[in-house]
């Protein structure tokens, strides 16, 4: 092959690669755009937004008969509270135009079979979200926020000594900062929101052959101790949310188990009708199984 043909050779594959760049730039430039524009509209509805997170702290304040004020401790604070509502709101409002510029981008360089079989988890990852993040709001947030008021102080419960030396009723209420609150909320919307995405992550890579059944019970004690590492760092240090946290976030990985292994099922019968399953396989597999039992027996 002479010098010329190499040459061409070089400059038709690289062709392809820079229309997939422009391409993959065009789609990230529409991505923030969109971004930008739910951002600019939910920071003209800021204050409504903000008022609707705040419902948790305001029901439990009102058991307790107190106001639900939060107050600003900088004169910048409610800029930067109103630019966080923004950026939250605004990634909520752009996410199902985000992902549709992500499946248009990946969509062409996939097979009809696999663009049936990542489009169902393309729509489940954002259902997941929501529901995470809406048991956060109204299960877990008004719970935490329950116990952690919890240790105020009213009058009768101590006593302080005023500037004429008498005793008085040592009263600790609360004024939240409104940034704080807003941070802690956020915490646990995102955090939830994120956790609850482990089944469809999980399921997808049973579908890619990249874990099993089999090897996530192998691993579940394993799994109990990264659940309880995960617990500790995305929430308060306190008991209550860091138990509701594990007990759902290990829910949630069982029920990936069983996502997992009915994937594996539904593969072993497409197999089995094409004639392309053998009895190999599956006694390779009943062994597999067999030997990991016996594994988990020794220990």
């Amino acid at each position: 092959m002479s010098q010329t043909d190499i040459n061409d050779e070089m400059e038709d594959s690289a062709a392809p690669l820079i229309e997939h760049l422009a391409e993959l730039r065009t789609r990230l430039i529409r991505c923030v755009v969109y971004f930008l524009i739910g951002m600019v509209i939910c920071f003209t509805v800021a204050t409504p937004i903000f008022n609707f997170l705040t419902a948790p702290l305001c029901s439990v304040l009102a058991e307790r008969g107190q106001d639900c004020d939060l107050i600003f401790i900088s004169p910048q604070e409610g800029f930067f509270v109103a630019i966080k509502v923004s950026l939250l709101g605004g990634f909520i409002l752009s996410f199902p135009f985000i992902a549709s510029q992500m499946w248009r981008f990946v969509a062409p360089g996939l097979y009809k079979n696999e663009k049936g079989a990542f489009l169902p988890f393309l729509i489940a990852s954002p259902f997941m979200f929501l529901l995470g993040a809406s048991f956060a709001f109204y299960v877990v947030t008004p719970l935490a926020y329950d116990f952690f008021l919890g240790f105020q102080q009213f009058g009768g419960e101590g006593e302080a000594v005023d500037a004429g030396m008498n005793a008085a009723p040592l009263s600790v209420v609360f004024q939240g900062s409104a940034q704080e609150y807003l941070n802690l909320t956020v915490k646990f919307i995102v955090a939830f929101g994120m956790c609850f995405q482990l089944p469809v992550l999980l399921t997808l890579m049973g579908k890619a052959g990249l874990v099993s059944a089999e090897g996530l019970r192998n691993v579940r004690k394993y799994a109990v101790v990264g659940i309880l590492v995960l617990a500790a760092l995305v929430t308060p240090p306190d008991v209550i949310t860091q138990g509701i946290l594990f007990v759902v976030v290990y829910g949630l990985y069982e029920v990936s188990i069983q996502l997992v292994q009915r994937v594996e099922r539904q593969r072993e019968a497409k197999l089995r009708a094409e004639g392309l399953w053998f009895e190999d396989d599956e006694e390779e597999a009943d062994l597999a199984d067999a030997q990991a039992d016996d594994d988990e027996a020794a220990k």
